[in-house]
């Protein structure tokens, strides 16, 4: 692909070099070579991607200058790092389609769209839907009536139970467990014995979702879980039943959502938060991490500045924790000398 059709896609001015430069390829400015891009952001980064091997650098407005090499192409974008991620997908070159390996096994009724690849002791359920171009890597179970969308990549030992659904273009990483039933019991009062409360529900994933290794996102209970367009869930992430996940949210590694709760569009969940049941995260929250938000609780940015970050058990803003903390220090070092007086 040439740079000129990247800077056509993707916006941006080329500053300096030719439109036709022949591109295969992204990588790192200490290891790139002729015929890849590179990016940087700010004036620490920009001579070593300029030195670099590169025959292509994308960087932010205003930042060529005059020392640019001659044989260098440069195109300026408003938000460099976006440019390229965007022009790496655009350079990556799919796999090629393998149609259904021998050993696979197909339900009744099961419908396989144009361009798919269902790989090695793949099991899929009757009544299913594959869509164009997607592709299910080695193991995979995918249960009866699932649908998945166009241009997915399901990888190997993936399960997805009967039932769900899938929307274009979404990635699942090597053992995620899609739709299983929700840990919810009722409890005999008199007997303490436990009766699952009814799983089945309905799961939906929306377009343009990724999902970690391992994680998992169970089905509603009576109704649906929703886990909504571009959100992006790290490895070892639960979400458990009926919740309901927004838009482009971030969902980090080993947090943990209950059930019945909703995260608004665009928060992000740090690390190894816990979020307890029937909890409502609204649009934007930034959760620190290992951070705890209590059963039945509302977290939401009213009243508070954009990009405020939440931090600690129970969760509340990071500047009212470091002055409790603070605070805490001071009465400590106070006792102390009292105790030394």
């Amino acid at each position: 692909m040439t740079l000129g059709d990247l800077v056509n896609a993707l916006g941006g001015t080329l500053v300096q070099g030719s439109p036709e430069t022949l591109l295969i390829g992204v990588d790192d400015v200490s290891s790139a070579s002729s015929m890849d891009l590179v990016f940087a952001e700010d004036a620490n980064t920009v001579a070593k991607a300029l030195a670099s091997g590169a025959s292509a650098v994308v960087l932010a407005q205003g930042m060529t200058g005059s020392g640019a090499p001659a044989g260098v192409a440069i195109v300026e974008a408003d938000q460099p790092r976006l440019w390229f991620s965007r022009a790496a997908a655009m350079l990556h070159r799919p796999p090629i389609s393998e149609g259904v390996h021998p050993t696979a096994i197909i339900g009744p009724l099961t419908e396989i769209g144009e361009g798919v690849t269902i790989g090695p002791n793949v099991v899929i359920g009757q009544v299913a839907r594959i869509g164009n171009g997607t592709r299910i890597e080695a193991g995979c179970v995918i249960g009866s009536y699932v649908s998945i969308g166009d241009d997915c990549r399901i990888y190997a030992r993936v399960t997805i139970y009967q039932g769900s659904s899938l929307g274009d273009r979404v990635v699942v990483h090597a053992g995620a467990v899609l739709g299983a039933d929700g840990f919810g019991y009722v409890r005999d009062g008199k007997t303490g014995a436990y009766t699952q409360f009814p799983q089945q529900g309905t799961l939906l994933i929306e377009d343009d979702v990724e999902i970690g290794a391992n994680s998992t996102v169970d089905r509603g209970a009576l109704k649906q879980t929703r886990i909504g367009r571009g959100t992006k869930i790290d490895n070892l992430v639960h979400v458990g039943h009926n919740c309901d996940i927004g838009e482009d949210v971030i969902l980090v590694a080993l947090t943990g959502v209950s059930g019945s709760s909703t995260v608004g569009n665009g928060a992000v969940i740090a690390g190894q938060v816990g979020i307890g049941d029937h909890v409502t995260i609204g649009p934007g929250v930034i959760l620190g991490g290992q951070s705890g938000v209590f059963n039945g609780s509302k977290l939401t940015n009213d009243g508070l500045k954009p990009g405020t970050v939440h931090f600690g058990t129970p969760a509340r803003p990071l500047q009212q924790v470091l002055r409790e903390q603070a605070t805490l220090s001071r009465l400590a070092r106070r006792r102390t000398k009292k105790q030394a007086d």
